[in-house]
């Protein structure tokens, strides 16, 4: 399949003036959703790979191969431009060359290369992260790895929770002077260390999920703030509705009785009925 035009989309969000939610997807159908009801862009975490996956916690237990199939399968399932959580790239740098040359293939639009020390490490549980020296070879092995110009890659850091905000600007600068095409921060709290890292770089930046002051779509904008993330509440429903029913079931109510089940119509669109249906006559006689 050719993902570049996806892949130019989400570089036109990321040049744009605006900043904007991304939906979190986790699936096929999840990811059809998100894009009937208009999101711009799909995110993919590396929490909801291993929740969906596994069905186990993010602790990176996840492998590279598991993620990129699920990766995969959302792509082909629509044509919403997809960023997805690539971790720490499943290793060291070349790992990260590994990483970004399957989940390219896997036809992801964007992805994101951190700098913690994962998997955790024997100890006493703090995040840590590895140094700059090492986070700059990540970055270079990811763009190494490139194929596709369009693909866009972007360097994730939590220093500004973990070791402050001046270790995070300098982290930023490096990152951005090795090529990167956008810049993730977790951890931001206040409007000064963003209007730090705003000032500090130039490519587009991209959040986790922020709160309080931080919190204005129109202040993120002012600050180059393209992308951010606001949780991933559609899988943590979706997790509570399937209990709510098994629950209901055991509990002896009859089948027709449950409640927020799905329309006939929702069904059909989420799994592309009209598609299969004119493709069976075409291809089937039927």
């Amino acid at each position: 399949m050719n993902w570049t035009k996806r892949r130019e989309r989400f570089r036109a969000v990321l040049a744009g003036e605006t900043c904007v939610h991304p939906g979190s997807v986790f699936d096929p159908i999840s990811a059809r959703i998100a894009e009937h009801l208009g999101f711009e862009i799909g995110m993919f975490a590396g929490s909801t790979a291993s929740l969906t996956v596994l069905g186990a916690p993010d602790l990176i237990v996840l492998t590279l191969s598991e993620f990129a199939a699920q990766a995969y399968r959302i792509n082909r399932a629509g044509n919403l431009p997809l960023l997805v959580d690539a971790d720490h790239g499943y290793g060291n740098a070349l790992n990260v060359k590994r990483t970004v040359e399957e989940l390219e293939t896997a036809g992801v639009a964007a992805l994101t290369i951190e700098d913690t020390l994962l998997p955790r490490p024997f100890g006493d549980g703090k995040v840590e992260l590895v140094s700059i020296a090492e986070g700059v070879g990540k970055m270079r092995a990811a763009l190494s790895g490139r194929e596709d110009p369009s693909l866009v890659i972007a360097g994730r850091t939590s220093a500004v929770a973990v070791t402050g905000i001046a270790d995070a600007v300098a982290r930023a600068r490096a990152y951005e002077e090795v090529g990167v095409d956008a810049l993730f921060f977790t951890g931001v709290k206040t409007r000064a260390q963003l209007d730090a890292i705003a000032a500090a770089v130039r490519v587009p930046v991209i959040l986790g999920g922020v709160s309080g002051e931080v919190d204005d779509v129109d202040y993120l904008s002012t600050r180059r703030v393209r992308i951010c993330l606001q949780g991933h509440q559609p899988i943590m429903a979706a997790i509570q509705a399937v209990h709510a029913t098994l629950q209901a079931l055991r509990n002896g109510t009859k089948p027709k009785a449950i409640a927020n089940l799905p329309t006939a119509e929702l069904m059909k669109l989420v799994t592309r009925d009209a598609d299969y249906g004119r493709w069976t006559k075409e291809f089937l006689g039927g």
